[in-house]
């Protein structure tokens, strides 16, 4: 007897869970003007205080290319800026400007809030069976070191804030 083919219903499954993930990165950047990687940098740079890119890199989970350039979009439009240690002037940190602590007042979930309702629900060794099928799939694809930035849409948010 022949075995189910399951990969369909797993590309199936996939395709609904990135479509979800584009649909409310869009209506993020819609209330917010900023993407979702964008808003992760900016709560890291809340959390930490002043830090360097490279600290954020690993906090967020995003290369330091890709946070330069969220960054120098971020500092372009005042939201962040850039200051010399006093302690060592070789080494420039970021902070946020009083605009990015108003961003992120407003800055709405970065998941689905129906989501986070239904994960918080459910029993830890559930959540933590979810997380690690997640990041099992991830391996399975070879893209745990794939930065998910691109996904979410950078360049667009300059153009839809700009509007």
């Amino acid at each position: 007897m022949k075995q189910p083919e399951y990969w369909n219903d797993v590309l199936v499954s996939l395709r609904q869970i990135i479509r979800a993930t584009d649909i409310h990165s869009k209506q993020m950047i819609k209330k917010s003007g900023l993407t979702i990687p964008q808003i992760m940098v900016l709560k890291a740079v809340d959390e930490l205080g002043d830090v360097t890119i490279k600290r954020i890199s690993a906090e967020v989970s995003l290369s330091q290319a890709t946070v330069t350039t969220i960054l120098n979009r971020l500092e372009e439009r005042k939201i962040v800026e850039r200051v010399r240690s006093s302690i060592d002037k070789r080494i420039v940190n970021v902070r946020l400007a009083e605009k990015g602590s108003l961003a992120l007042v407003d800055a709405p979930s970065l998941l689905h809030e129906k989501f986070i309702e239904n994960f918080e629900s459910l029993a830890q060794w559930e959540q933590t069976q979810i997380v690690s099928s997640l990041q099992r799939v991830a391996s399975m694809m070879d893209a745990e070191e794939i930065d998910a930035a691109p996904m979410l849409d950078i360049a667009n948010s300059d153009k839809l804030s700009a509007q």
